[in-house]
C-alpha cells in the first residue's frame, strides 16, 4: 500500500507538499477501520495558489499543438495500465471497493482516457455568413481556462479523471478537490498519473481538504471559470449559487432515485438479474442505482420471490476477498442513516422481505415492499443496500410513479417489446434510461447526466467540449464598413 504513504501530501505546482492547516484529515479503510494517512489540511491561501498556478501555466498549454497534448494521456493509460493491481488495492482498501467494482473502475478510467486522447482534437471553428458586405465570421473553440473539479467518495478515480482528462485534453488547467473520505484515489493518485504521464507543472493540482478549513473559497475563487461538481443535491443546489453569484458555468452531475420498470411481458429472470445488480452493486452507493423496483402486479409475485432469492445469495463481508458481493459503506455515518431509513420505512408500514443486519460499516441488503403511498422513502435517494419493490397497474401508473420523485438521472424499462419499452421510456423524466438492461452505465462518448434535482449539463463526448471550452467570435473586415458618423 506504497499509494498510501507516498502520496499523502497536497499537489500544488509541480509539487509535493504538506498542508498548512491546523488539522490533518485522517484516510481509514472503511472495512477494518485501519489508518490509511493523515494528511495536513489545505488551507484557502493553498487554494489560492493552486488556482495561480494553474493560471500561469494554463496559457502555454493551451498554445501548445494538440497532437502533443495528447501524447500525455496516452502514457497515463499505459501507466494504469501498467500499475493496474496495484491501483485496484488502493480502491479496495479506501473506499471498501469490491475485486467486482475496481475492476469496473478501472475499466471505464481507461476508456475516458482513452477518449481524452481524441478530444485533444475535437474542437471544431466555423466560419458563417455575414449580412455585411466584405465580413467574415470565424468562431474558434478555445479552453474556458481554469476548471475547479470536485469528485464524490464512490466512484473517486473514475469521476476525478472523467472531468480532469477532458478539461486538461482540450487545453485548460484543473484544481482538484477529492471527497475527504477518498484523498488517495481521488486526488493525488491522480496528480501522480499525470505527474509520471509528463504533464507540465502547474497544470493539474490537487488540494486535499475540507469546507470547515476553506469555505467557498474553491468555487468562489476568481480564477475558474467552469467549476465540475459530482455529489449530492444538497451540495450541488449550494455550488450553483455560487457561481451564479461569480458568473461561474457549473457542471453539476448529482443524485438519483431511478426507476428499473418491469412490464408483464419482461424475462423476469434476465429482469431479476438487472434489477439485483442494479441495486446493490457498490453497496447502493452509485447515483445511477435503481433505487425503486417497479413491478407489473401481474408478475410482481414471481419476480419478488426470485429477487429475494437472489438477494441472498449475496456475499457480505472483506472488500479484498474476491467472493464478496457487498463490501463496508463508506463510513459510520452512511451505515447510521441507511439503518434508520430501513427502521423508520419499517415503523411507517413496510414489510421487510429482507432487512439486512449491520456490523460496523457492513450493511446486509434490506428488501422492502407494501411501502405506503405517502412514503418519504420513495422520493429519496438511498445510497446503500435496500431495495424498494413496488407494484403497478399498467403503464400509465408505472409512469407516475417513476416520475414522482425530484430526481432524474437514469433508469430502466424490461418489456418483450423493445419499442414498447422506447415509448414509455420517452415518457419518464430522465436523462438517461436502458431498455432490457440495468440502470448503472457509462459510455465515454454518449451524453451523461439528469434532469430535474439530477443535475446541470451533460459530460462525455462532445458535451465535454460544450462544458470545458467556449465560443469566441472574431470577424475580419476585408473592405471597409460604412459607419453613420
Amino acid at each position: 500500500m506504497s499509494f498510501f504513504t507516498d502520496l499523502a501530501h497536497q499537489y500544488i505546482d509541480g509539487e509535493w507538499r504538506p498542508g498548512s492547516g491546523s488539522w490533518d484529515i485522517i484516510d481509514f479503510n472503511p472495512y477494518d477501520g485501519e489508518k490509511l494517512a493523515s494528511i495536513p489540511v489545505a488551507t484557502a491561501d493553498e487554494v489560492d495558489q493552486a488556482y495561480r498556478a494553474a493560471e500561469r501555466a494554463q496559457r502555454q498549454w493551451a498554445q501548445t499543438n494538440p497532437y502533443a497534448r495528447r501524447l500525455v494521456f496516452e502514457r497515463a493509460l499505459r501507466i494504469i495500465e501498467d500499475r493496474e493491481a496495484e491501483i485496484a488495492e488502493t480502491i479496495i482498501a479506501e473506499l471498501g471497493g469490491t475485486h467486482l467494482k475496481a475492476g469496473f473502475e478501472l475499466h471505464l478510467a481507461k476508456e475516458f482516457l482513452r477518449e481524452a486522447v481524441q478530444l485533444a482534437l475535437r474542437p471544431e471553428g466555423k466560419i458563417l455568413p455575414s449580412p455585411v458586405d466584405g465580413k467574415e465570421n470565424r468562431v474558434y473553440r478555445v479552453p474556458v481556462g481554469v476548471v475547479g473539479v470536485i469528485s464524490p467518495f464512490n466512484f473517486p478515480f473514475l469521476l476525478s479523471i472523467k472531468s480532469v482528462a477532458p478539461a486538461l485534453a482540450l487545453g485548460n488547467a484543473v484544481v482538484l478537490k477529492p471527497h475527504q473520505n477518498t484523498p488517495i484515489c481521488g486526488g493525488s493518485l491522480v496528480a501522480k498519473v499525470f505527474e509520471d504521464a509528463g504533464l507540465p507543472a502547474g497544470l493539474l493540482n490537487v488540494v486535499i481538504t475540507d469546507i470547515a478549513e476553506i469555505g467557498d473559497a474553491l468555487i468562489a475563487h476568481p480564477v475558474p471559470k467552469a467549476i465540475s461538481f459530482t455529489g449530492s443535491d444538497k451540495v450541488g443546489r449550494h455550488v450553483a449559487t455560487v457561481c451564479a453569484a461569480n458568473f461561474k458555468h457549473a457542471i453539476l452531475e448529482l443524485g438519483g432515485n431511478s426507476a428499473l420498470i418491469v412490464l408483464d411481458d419482461a424475462d423476469i429472470d434476465y429482469a431479476v438479474d438487472a434489477a439485483v445488480f442494479s441495486r446493490y452493486v457498490h453497496q447502493g452507493q452509485v447515483c445511477m442505482a435503481a433505487n425503486r423496483i417497479l413491478v407489473d402486479r401481474s408478475v410482481e409475485q414471481e419476480f419478488t420471490e426470485k429477487f429475494v432469492a437472489k438477494v441472498k445469495t449475496l456475499k457480505v463481508g472483506d472488500p479484498a476477498d474476491p467472493q464478496t458481493h457487498i463490501g463496508p459503506l463508506i463510513n459510520s455515518s452512511q451505515a447510521d442513516a441507511v439503518t434508520a431509513v430501513v427502521d423508520q420505512t419499517i415503523e411507517a408500514g413496510a414489510t421487510a422481505l429482507l432487512r439486512g443486519s449491520a456490523d460496523g460499516n457492513l450493511v446486509a441488503p434490506s428488501v422492502l415492499t407494501g411501502l405506503p403511498a405517502n412514503s418519504p422513502v420513495l422520493s429519496q435517494e438511498i445510497f446503500g443496500p435496500v431495495a424498494l419493490i413496488i407494484p403497478f397497474d399498467g403503464e400509465d401508473e408505472a409512469v407516475r410513479i417513476a416520475n414522482d420523485t425530484p430526481y432524474g438521472l437514469s433508469g430502466a424499462v424490461h418489456t418483450g417489446d423493445v419499442e414498447r419499452g422506447v415509448r414509455l421510456a420517452k415518457l419518464i423524466d430522465t436523462g438517461m434510461i436502458h431498455i432490457n438492461d440495468g440502470t448503472v452505465h457509462d459510455e465515454p462518448i454518449v451524453p451523461f447526466g439528469g434532469e430535474k434535482h439530477s443535475g446541470i449539463g451533460r459530460l462525455n463526448g462532445d458535451s465535454m467540449v460544450d462544458a470545458f471550452t467556449t465560443q469566441k467570435w472574431i470577424s475580419v473586415q476585408h473592405g471597409r464598413s460604412q459607419f453613420p458618423f
